[in-house]
Parts: structure tokens; C-alpha cells; sequence
């Protein structure tokens, strides 16, 4: 069963260097953030072998955080073989997301 990735400083490149990534920038603490949490457990069963659905706890991975000058949570990033190809910032719906993912892949 497909589970989403937790991406740190030493795992981020790597994993998103090939292929369509989604990335969740979140936090504990973040309303909007926990109401998406079961739409992204969704999607890493649903692309499970066709896109890496990730998460970045930005509690714990400041550095990453800054690095993709992710200034509001939740944000989400998506990457074609390690590129950003887009960006949305803020709590969405399902089937956006999947609209995005397919888009690239």
C-alpha cells in the first residue's frame, strides 16, 4: 500500500531528481495542513509507481523550507525531474491535485 515520502535536507534532491514529485510543505501546528493530510495519504496510494507524493515537515527541515522560499503552509510544489513546474499555496481540493500530477506526467 502506497504511503507518501518524508523528505529531509539529505533525501529531497535525490528523490525528486526523476520523474513527476508532489511535495507538501506543512506543519503540526496547521489548520489547513491536517484538513489535506488525508486527501495527500490518498494520492500516495493512488500514483503509487507514476508520481512520488512527498511531504516536508517545515518544523523539522527549516533549511529545505528556505531553500524553496516557502513563506505560507500548506504549500505544494510539483516537480518534473527535479524541476518546479508548479506551485500552489494553501489548502485545496482532491481533485486539483490530481489535475496537477496528471498534467506532468
Amino acid at each position: 500500500m502506497g504511503k507518501y515520502i518524508e523528505l529531509n535536507q539529505n533525501s529531497m534532491e535525490e528523490t525528486i531528481k526523476e520523474g513527476v514529485s508532489l511535495v507538501d510543505f506543512w506543519a503540526p501546528w496547521c489548520g489547513p495542513c491536517r484538513m489535506i493530510a488525508p486527501v495527500i495519504d490518498q494520492l500516495a496510494v493512488e500514483f503509487e509507481g507514476k508520481a512520488k507524493i512527498c511531504k516536508v515537515n517545515t518544523e523539522e527541515e527549516p533549511e529545505l523550507t528556505a531553500q524553496y522560499q516557502v513563506r505560507s503552509i500548506p504549500t505544494i510544489l510539483f516537480f518534473k525531474d527535479g524541476k518546479i513546474v508548479e506551485q500552489l499555496i494553501g489548502a485545496t481540493n482532491k481533485a486539483t491535485l490530481e489535475e496537477k500530477i496528471n498534467k506532468y506526467l
